[in-house]
């Protein structure tokens, strides 16, 4: 295993194994492609003079360097062609029985100082390796797709593997341009650990009828900055890999949020797996195409809102950020807003900071002076809720107390007008509660904006039972002036957004207390595997461990499912006053301001 791994076999030409081949070439090893289809081994090759030519025309190697590359990447239909590799990948089809029956084979043709590489993202390696003859030379190396743009590598071990492969196979990651993560063997790993609990999550819920398929990615895509929303990424994944991975992570962990969601085995069942397929959770225009067309479930374009109620003018409740940052918003967009808190000092504090946002706008070259002049005119100070009695929509941004926000409705009740809409901006406490607070109910709605309102897209508009139809239309056709990107939800914990976060978020901290992974890794992980903007654990400590934990037990007293109780290790810190960034203390430790 002291041999570089210059001579590298690839076993299974599918989209995996012709992108890691591609990367291999590319990087100066002999790549020697391997697959029982004449056809997959012809696509192969005809994939990298396609994405070599490209790299010719974009300047970035010359037609010499593409020739090299071609010349290093031969393919053939035999596992024979592998007994000369260092190291071998294999990745064909997530089957113990189809993987084993290559190990197998492997035993008698390569030399016993070779590497192979299962490129699982859901089998044991443990129980590869053990059928090998050398479960010492096996490992796994589990690349993402598109493997030549994605920087992750997770480097899995077994209890058997020596450390010698590993580092054999880390030093070839990292010659490689990307960026080797090293775990342990258990179902998912890292990445695909915490990524498909979310996206079963995230399809039991369009299951339950919660929300559509376009809420529920849009609010994922918008809430969090991910690449993707989960249901496109289903289908791109394929849902029949997606079920497989989850059933091997809940034949291990017995988690209930493991359990793959009925539609995916009905889809699966169905073939309809996805991009691959041209049908899943959405169509596409063919098999393999990434263009999405309509269909029965897609809503229509010229569906606006109508009927709602006139809003010429805006109340906003609350002193804070989210609350000088929403009355910003409705100012820009011309709206006449009154912006209460509990004194006229603080009233004024909280337009000087909306003065100050605009500001840096103009700074920008975003804003011009006089619209930051027109913006900041509209809005009106005071030190009272009474300055709400003409409104046409009141938006309460106070504490996330429900004893609080049941008192400020109360009040509401009394001095707004007949006929105002009352809209609630909680993130994770009942609206019918609110609602019930007042003799109104149907005209309560939730606005649930993001932080920060003014660079945030994303409005979950929050029914209750009890919400009435033109209420319910009036928030749709403002959250639309207000350029914001509305979607529907139902009065339960979490809405969507929280509810498919803050899950994976508390599985992150279960693998940290599990010493499964580092909090560097797991972030490594998320951002490189995952295409998050921010890890897990940065991310914590951005929101607040307090404000996690407040949310993670509402989901929990909500749905009683034991995998959303808190991990301990959240509750141990927030017990000891470190709440991440805001305290210079959460899972990693900051530098006071």
């Amino acid at each position: 295993m002291d041999t570089p791994l210059s001579t590298i076999a690839v076993v299974g030409l599918g989209t995996m194994g012709a992108g890691i081949a591609d990367v291999l070439a590319r990087a100066g090893r002999e790549v020697i492609g391997i697959d029982i289809s004449e056809a997959a081994a012809r696509q192969a090759a005809t994939a990298l003079e396609a994405s070599t030519a490209r790299a010719v025309s974009r300047e970035r190697i010359t037609e010499e360097e593409r020739q090299d590359v071609l010349a290093r990447f031969r393919t053939f239909t035999d596992l024979q062609a592998a007994a000369d590799a260092d190291l071998v990948i294999e990745v064909v089809p997530e089957s113990y029985e189809a993987k084993q029956e290559v190990f197998r084979a492997l035993d008698a043709i390569i030399r016993p100082d070779a590497i192979i590489a299962t490129g699982t993202n859901a089998l044991s390696v443990t129980r590869l390796a053990a059928d090998s003859a050398h479960p010492e030379r096996v490992l796994g190396l589990h690349f993402f797709t598109p493997v030549q743009a994605m920087k992750l590598v997770e480097v899995v071990s077994s209890v058997l593997t020596a450390p010698q492969a590993v580092e054999a196979v880390t030093s070839l990651a990292l010659d490689l341009g990307k960026e080797p993560v090293a775990v342990g063997d258990r179902p998912g790993f890292v990445a695909d650990g915490l990524l498909f609990g979310y996206l079963n999550q995230a399809a039991a819920m369009y299951e339950a009828k919660y929300a559509s398929r376009e809420d529920i990615d849009a609010a994922m895509r918008l809430g969090c900055g991910l690449p993707m929303g989960p249901l496109a990424l289903l289908d791109l994944i394929g849902v029949d890999t997606a079920r497989t991975v989850l059933e091997a992570m809940y034949s291990e962990s017995q988690d209930r949020l493991h359990a793959p969601a009925p539609i995916l085995k009905q889809l699966s069942e169905a073939g309809l797996t996805g991009r691959k397929s041209g049908r899943g959770f959405y169509t596409y225009e063919a098999p393999g195409s990434a263009a999405v067309v309509r269909d029965a479930l897609t809503p229509l374009e010229a569906a606006a809102a109508d009927g709602g109620r006139e809003v010429r003018s805006v109340g906003v409740a609350g002193s804070g950020t989210m609350a000088s940052g929403i009355a910003e918003v409705f100012a820009k967009a011309g709206y006449d807003v009154v912006l209460a808190a509990r004194s006229d000092e603080k009233a004024q504090t909280a337009k000087a900071r909306i003065a100050k946002s605009l500001g840096r706008s103009v700074d920008k070259g975003r804003m011009t002076p006089e619209a930051r002049d027109e913006t900041l005119a509209r809005i009106t100070p005071a030190g009272s809720l009474d300055a709400f009695a003409d409104v046409d929509l009141a938006v309460e941004a106070v504490a996330e107390d429900l004893a609080v926000k049941q008192q400020l409705f109360g009040t509401l009740d009394k001095i707004c007008k007949p006929g105002a809409v009352l809209a609630t901006t909680t993130s994770s406490l009942p609206v019918v509660a609110c609602a019930r607070a007042t003799s109104r109910p149907q005209d309560v709605i939730g606005m649930h904006f993001f932080n920060p309102a003014p660079a945030m897209k994303l409005v979950e508009i929050v029914r209750t039972v009890l919400t009435a139809d033109d209420v319910h239309a009036t928030v749709r056709e403002v959250t639309a002036k207000i350029k914001k990107h509305p979607v529907d939800c139902g009065d339960r914990a979490g809405f969507i957004v929280n509810a498919l976060l803050f899950p994976y978020l508390n599985n992150a901290i279960k693998m940290v207390e599990q010493h499964y992974a580092t909090l560097d890794d797991i972030d490594a992980a998320m951002k490189l595997g995952g295409g998050y903007p921010m890890g897990p654990f940065e991310l914590l400590d951005v929101v607040g461990l307090d404000v996690s934990l407040a949310i993670e037990q509402v989901l929990h007293r909500e749905f009683r499912d034991p995998g959303l109780a808190p991990a301990p290790l959240l509750e141990h810190l927030v017990a000891a006053g470190c709440l991440g960034r805001k305290t210079g203390r959460g899972f990693r430790e900051y530098a006071r301001r």
